[in-house]
């Protein structure tokens, strides 16, 4: 069962990633809202007192969630730069010196990036 939802994560790592983004921003300014008494974004926003009193927890759960998304979303964009750059060359002697570097990567990648370093290793004879 882990395998089935850690392969789910793995596939949609990007948009899971900029969900959580977009999701702790909103938080983040929410809770911004509701603690620095911004009263611009509070009549915008029309909640009720009682919510407004859980605004800086809303604030530290924003950040948080905004932390991880901005990481995972570095994270992604990082190998995914990474592995097209590796690809890209037609030097065999090249992509054997980060093969192992290069295996580990995309192991934590989509499948497409697997498949796309599988050909490669079969386009220059590598194993």
């Amino acid at each position: 069962m882990s395998g089935k939802i850690s392969d789910f994560f793995c596939e949609f790592k990007l948009g899971i990633s900029v969900i959580l983004t977009i999701l702790g921003l909103i938080l983040f300014i929410i809770g911004a809202a509701g603690t620095f008494e911004i009263d611009f974004l509070k009549n915008t926003i029309n909640l009720s007192n009682d919510f407004w009193d859980w605004s800086i927890y809303v604030l530290v759960i924003g950040f948080i969630v905004l932390a991880f998304g901005l990481y995972y979303l570095y994270i992604y964009l990082k190998n995914r730069k990474f592995i097209l750059g590796e690809i890209k060359t037609n030097k065999r002697s090249e992509l054997l010196k980060r093969h192992s570097e290069l295996k580990n990567t995309v192991k934590h990648m989509p499948k497409k990036y697997k498949k796309m370093l599988k050909d490669k290793e079969q386009e220059l004879k590598i194993r």
